[in-house]
């Protein structure tokens, strides 16, 4: 089975409207930007072949990189969308969410899988090992990595869980960018090793001020999604909360008590799927978002389903990024499809997985 010709052209062409020329490539139309929303739409330009296009959103993440390596949660309102600084008053709350700041290495090897082309990887490297770097920086002795430095929103102990699972994977592909080079990359693993631990084996670490976190779909299925929970313990993982989270005929819930479906929740729970090996039922939750699209094929970002309407009325960059990267990883669309799937199914222990990292 196949997707028909022309099947994205929609999603594409809204990620192409919305990037700048600065590249820069916002939620929606007069949105902010941020690095991790971002760089999902630049993966899905790579994905359908517009390299040029995802260099330049690269290449403005690097020219926006702080000097310690991080970047601003959000960009276009305090920050200048077009220079990425800082131009605010003083006034507006500022941070630097972790996980946002990890995301980038996971695009850069996402576009070297699709290039093979060293010279991009190696074009993007400093930028990733500076991220990288300054995430690990907010790493706790049990493995764990706060959400967001500074600001009064960021205590010591407050970690999330979905951000986390997906560091976990943003470390996973900087560790193998490191390989490309022969880099040493000790550090890294031992932290992506605590880190997994961390998720695995004490979930009391994460979201102690953010108890209604887990009402949030991604908390259900990133560790899953992201290869931190893996074989027997990722099935049953996702069969425990299923029927809380998925309506029938209509998706993934983003949070449970609301008639909401989300795009991109239904998308990423697809690739999850594929990766424990459901092809079957990850091309059945794909295909359920067909029927949120307008009608030039563009996604909307979610559909309340008790008043039957599409709610927000945007469809951001970052949820045709998402349906893109789903597509890839059931049905193959590029040399990156196993990104997700090839490392999130089976058992392994820790020896082994270190020696399947370098």
């Amino acid at each position: 089975m196949t997707l028909p010709a022309g099947f994205f052209d929609g999603a594409l062409k809204r990620i192409l409207d919305l990037q700048k020329p600065s590249g820069a490539i916002p939620w929606f139309d007069a949105g902010v930007w941020d690095p991790w929303n971002h760089t999902e739409s630049a993966m899905g330009l790579a994905t359908l072949g517009r390299i040029a296009e995802a260099r330049r959103a690269y290449d403005h993440l690097a020219a926006t990189q702080e000097p310690d390596g991080s970047w601003w949660a959000h960009y276009g309102s305090a920050v200048n969308l077009e220079t990425g600084r800082y131009e605010g008053t003083g006034d507006e709350p500022r941070k630097k969410d972790t996980n946002f700041c990890a995301y980038p290495a996971t695009g850069v090897w996402h576009l070297y899988l699709v290039t093979r082309d060293r010279s991009v990887l190696a074009r993007y490297w400093p930028m990733v090992k500076a991220a990288i770097d300054f995430v690990l920086t907010l790493q706790s002795e049990h493995g764990e990595i706060r959400w967001a430095a500074p600001g009064p929103e960021a205590q010591p102990d407050d970690a999330l869980l979905t951000g986390n699972a997906s560091i976990y994977k943003s470390l996973e592909c900087a560790i193998r960018a490191a390989r490309v080079f022969g880099h040493d990359a000790a550090k890294w693993l031992r932290a992506h090793e605590r880190l997994g631990q961390a998720i695995r084996h004490t979930p009391e670490r994460f979201d102690r001020t953010w108890p209604s976190k887990a009402n949030f779909s991604m908390d259900w299925y990133y560790p899953v999604l992201a290869g931190a929970v893996r074989g027997p313990a990722a099935h049953a993982r996702i069969a425990s909360r299923w029927a809380e989270f998925v309506v029938d005929g209509r998706g993934c819930r983003c949070v449970l008590g609301e008639p909401w479906v989300t795009i991109a929740e239904g998308c990423e729970l697809a690739i999850t799927l594929a990766a424990l090996g459901d092809l079957e039922q990850a091309r059945s939750m794909f295909h359920l978002q067909d029927q949120w699209r307008d009608d030039t094929h563009g996604y909307w970002m979610g559909f309340q389903f008790a008043e039957n309407v599409p709610w927000p009325v945007e469809k951001p960059a970052w949820t045709a990024g998402a349906a893109i990267l789903a597509a890839d990883a059931i049905y193959r669309l590029s040399p990156a499809s196993g990104l997700f799937t090839g490392t999130s199914t089976g058992e392994a222990d820790e020896q082994t997985e270190r020696l399947h990292l370098l």
